[in-house]
């Protein structure tokens, strides 16, 4: 059984409280098939007791005891870390085997020393006064999480379950991390490498009409996806539909699904092995060459050289020199 603790500080948000949920569905999951459950939840703070949240009420954790953890996770709180919360912190980090700071727990590994020279990020609103408190950081900030050795940090903390599925998936493999993702009803498991930006939340429709529209182009990207699939599907005529669609958007229907297109393709050169031809394909390009003027005008670089960057980043072996040739 792995020994997951969770630091909980004085301004402790309880939307950390959905990140151990992921851990405790996948001991449901064993249960249910009779097999031990994975995981044992420790709640801990240096002294034990109850603990303040951000929102008025208290949880009660207990000391750390005895024994190593193997993954201690450093709840994201609305006031800055105590001294002897940061203290507390580095004790902790000799006796467990993975850290992980989910959005603004990373200041907290930060101040005890813990992200010196390793690569990290945080939520995007406070990425470069982390940058700037912690020179010897490598913030990237527009990360949904990053794993640099046994060191684990997300963005905002709904970043953190994605940050939790990925450390499930480590452990227990990819089936068991996609079906709590789907008991936790999400849409899909994000990947490390995906911006904090999605494409979805900067159209921002005002119609529900419209965002069925956006939500059912990002879920065929493979297919035609014309204004006239589209504007069937928001039961309009296509002219009708491209005016709606602009007015509420700011773009147009076209570019609109190639920012989807390249988003989605984006993720798929960073974090898969997928050959250039499939990433195309899978999301709707048609082909490589398509793609990569896309990538071009998007970018300013071609789709290996992303792969190529994602892959040095996590200290992966670089692509096969075929392959980086044909993209050359």
């Amino acid at each position: 059984m792995r020994r997951v603790g969770f630091i909980i500080s004085a301004g402790y948000s309880p939307m950390g409280f959905a990140i151990s949920t992921a851990f405790e569905i996948a001991n449901a999951q064993a249960a249910y098939r009779g097999e031990p459950a994975p995981y044992a939840l420790d709640f801990v703070s240096g002294q034990g007791g109850p603990v303040l949240t951000s929102q008025g009420f208290s949880v009660m954790t207990a000391p750390p005891g005895e024994g190593r953890f193997d993954l201690l996770v450093v709840g994201a709180s609305m006031e800055e870390a105590e001294v002897a919360t940061v203290e507390f912190v580095r004790r902790l980090a000799g006796q467990t085997r993975r850290l992980a700071g989910p959005c603004l727990g990373a200041f907290t590994l930060a101040a005890a020393g813990l992200l010196d020279g390793r690569r990290a990020t945080t939520h995007w609103m406070r990425a470069r006064e982390l940058q700037q408190r912690y020179p010897a950081v490598k913030v990237e900030e527009d990360r949904i999480f990053i794993a640099d050795g046994p060191v684990w940090t997300s963005a905002g903390m709904s970043a953190g379950i994605d940050l939790a599925l990925a450390l499930i998936e480590e452990d227990l493999g990819t089936e068991v991390a996609r079906s709590i993702a789907r008991k936790l009803v999400l849409y899909h498991r994000r990947a490390g490498g995906q911006s904090q930006f999605s494409s979805l939340l900067e159209l921002e429709p005002s119609s529900d009409r419209i965002q069925k529209v956006l939500t059912f182009a990002r879920r065929n990207l493979s297919s035609r996806l014309a204004v006239e699939d589209l504007a069937e599907v928001a039961h309009l005529s296509p002219r009708q539909f491209s005016r709606a669609f602009h007015a509420e958007t700011g773009q147009s229907p076209a570019k609109a699904v190639e920012n989807l297109r390249l988003e989605a393709a984006r993720t798929l050169m960073e974090d898969t092995s997928h050959p250039i031809d499939t990433v195309a394909r899978q999301t709707g390009f048609a082909d490589r060459d398509r793609m990569r003027r896309a990538f071009l005008r998007a970018f300013g670089q071609p789709p290996q050289v992303i792969r190529r960057q994602a892959r040095g980043q996590r200290g992966e072996p670089p692509v096969p020199a075929g392959e980086e040739m044909e993209d050359a």
